[in-house]
């Protein structure tokens, strides 16, 4: 890559890790096409929840980055992408200042929900925040990660969508919401799969690092079953297009992991976690299409 100056807006441009971004999409998605489903649209909250969601995905990957350098786990060894702050992209103090400023941007971003979804927003904004930083900090060091993007990624930001889309949230919400989150767990799986051995040394007990290389495997395949599987239950709803549509997703997410399982170590596994963003934004639209149809 060519030379990047410190601290420009190229610089800030990779800290932020735009290809990310489909994670922090797709759940939006999900939970205004089920509501659209079931006869409700507020274009005002919908955009709301979509800059939000990729407000706080941006401050979580400065926050990875930083967090990540000081504890030593970005260094020479690294498979994953280069990082802003172990490169000299990003100075640690500008980068502690754009954690902040993209807080507090997600926060006042997320305020105006309050209007259309009363104080309980308050508190699940106050949960992303925390958990955002406790994602890096604790959580993902003690194999919780695939725990957090399970609620934080599926069944906060899919029940919140639509509840402030329809003032309520259905069961089928629900369903819908963890079928999210198995899949873009993926993307977790596959990125830790890649760094086991970093992570191992480093005393990042994730949990592909406590299941072991077979296990986890078998863990990617299966999140991706277990989505579609979930979608099924559309059938039930009366809504069989978005019950078929999601099952085309299992093709490219075989084809993953089939390359995954192949490579099982080096920076090759870079284009798997790129493969897998790319199938994960392809479920939501799958589904997403299924239930505006």
């Amino acid at each position: 890559m060519s030379h990047i100056s410190t601290n420009s807006p190229h610089a800030w441009m990779l800290a932020a890790r735009p290809k990310t971004l489909t994670g922090a999409a797709v759940p939006v998605m999900i939970g205004v096409s089920a509501a659209w489903n079931d006869g409700f649209f507020r274009p005002v909250p919908a955009l709301l929840c979509f800059l939000f969601a990729f407000l706080m995905q941006i401050d979580a990957n400065f926050i990875n980055d930083y967090y990540d350098f000081q504890k030593g786990l970005d260094d020479e060894k690294r498979l994953g992408p280069k990082r802003a702050c172990a490169e000299g992209w990003i100075t640690l103090p500008a980068m502690r200042r754009g954690i902040i400023c993209t807080t507090l941007l997600s926060c006042l971003t997320g305020l105006p929900l309050v209007w259309y979804g009363g104080w309980t927003m308050v508190l699940v904004g106050v949960c992303c925040v925390v958990f955002c930083f406790l994602y890096t900090t604790c959580m993902a060091r003690l194999g919780l990660g695939d725990l957090l993007v399970l609620v934080f990624f599926g069944l906060i930001p899919v029940g919140a969508t639509y509840y402030l889309q329809s003032g309520t949230v259905v069961p089928e919400v629900w369903t819908l919401s963890l079928a999210c989150g198995l899949a873009i767990d993926c993307l977790l799986v596959v990125n830790n799969y890649r760094d086991r051995d970093n992570d191992k040394v480093g005393g990042k007990i994730t949990l592909v690092v406590r299941i072991g290389e077979k296990a986890s495997e078998n863990l990617y395949l299966w999140l991706g079953i277990a989505a579609v599987g979930l979608c099924q239950t559309m059938w039930l709803a009366g809504k069989p297009v978005a019950a078929l549509l999601p099952v085309c997703y299992l093709i490219p997410h075989t084809v993953t992991w089939r390359r995954m399982t192949g490579l099982k170590r080096g920076r090759e596994l870079n284009g798997v976690l790129g493969e897998t963003a790319r199938n994960i934004f392809l479920f939501g639209a799958l589904l997403s299409i299924g239930l505006f149809i």
